[in-house]
């Protein structure tokens, strides 16, 4: 299993932040009950839910132990949090599941939300954000070095591994309103890009460094100067594809959103 960082993960932690905000304004619930946060991360966001639902108990759930370790600082008597796999998550009755840039890494998980709505009170509400198209530009763009012959061999083993390193398992807006419509739902469902002017040496590769790139940075944990030839080329490659300006580096971040309510 590949290890997180959330140090490095909340380099750009008001960056990241903006997208949840974005997806929980428009959750049409005002004193759930009982909400669930599935990819809590390091739980930062997960900690302004209680503030923005008084009567409520909130639990985080994720599957990497250290994300967990960094969030359990975090925890009250209406905050909690659980190392627990996604995909495995078998929920009790509760008025709201919200997932933030996590369903990527988890394959065909609209198969889980015919389980997930059914443990929704009436009412209940289902909303996630996922990178738009896999977040492509990026992607492909790293991708692109690892095909290069030095490199291919080598990362065969993580090449079909879940998450957005190859073909992304995100679907088009429509293709989830039509899914959680035919459940009963009530569904609000758009795109966003978000155009992050960042700063620093090499800003989308150390965003990346984060998120994406990883797998294919532990591939590498245990040869130094491999791994530095490597983040070279992504960077030579990152720079060429997002040139930087005399204010930043500009960074395209398109998302899908979906808020599904439960109907019945």
């Amino acid at each position: 299993m590949t290890s997180w960082d959330p140090e490095q993960y909340g380099r750009f932690a008001a960056e990241r932040a903006r997208p949840f905000t974005d997806l929980v304004d428009r959750i049409p619930l005002t004193s759930p009950a009982d909400v669930v946060d599935l990819g809590c991360g390091p739980g930062t966001m997960t900690a302004t839910l209680p503030d923005r639902y008084p009567s409520a108990r909130v639990l985080g759930i994720d599957s990497s132990p250290e994300m967990i370790a960094a969030a359990e600082p975090l925890a009250t008597d209406r905050l909690t949090f659980r190392l627990a796999d996604i995909a495995q998550w078998q929920p009790d009755p509760v008025d709201l599941i919200v997932s933030n840039a996590a369903l990527q890494w988890v394959p065909r998980h609209s198969e889980l939300f015919g389980r997930w709505v059914a443990a929704l009170r009436s009412g209940g509400v289902l909303a996630f954000q996922v990178p738009a198209g896999g977040q492509g530009g990026v992607q492909e763009t790293i991708r692109s070095v690892t095909r290069r012959p030095a490199w291919r061999d080598r990362f065969a083993p993580v090449a079909d591994q879940p998450g957005p390193r190859t073909a992304s398992p995100v679907k088009h807006p429509e293709s989830y309103l039509d899914e959680l419509a035919r459940m009963g739902c009530v569904v609000d469902a758009w795109e966003t890009t978000y155009y992050h002017v960042l700063h620093g040496a090499d800003p989308v590769l150390e965003w990346f460094r984060g998120t994406g790139l990883r797998p294919y940075l532990e591939v590498l944990a245990d040869d130094a100067p491999a791994r530095a030839a490597f983040e070279h080329e992504v960077a030579v490659a990152l720079r060429d594809a997002y040139p930087p300006q005399e204010y930043g580096t500009v960074l395209p971040f398109p998302r899908t959103f979906v808020v599904a309510r439960r109907d019945v």
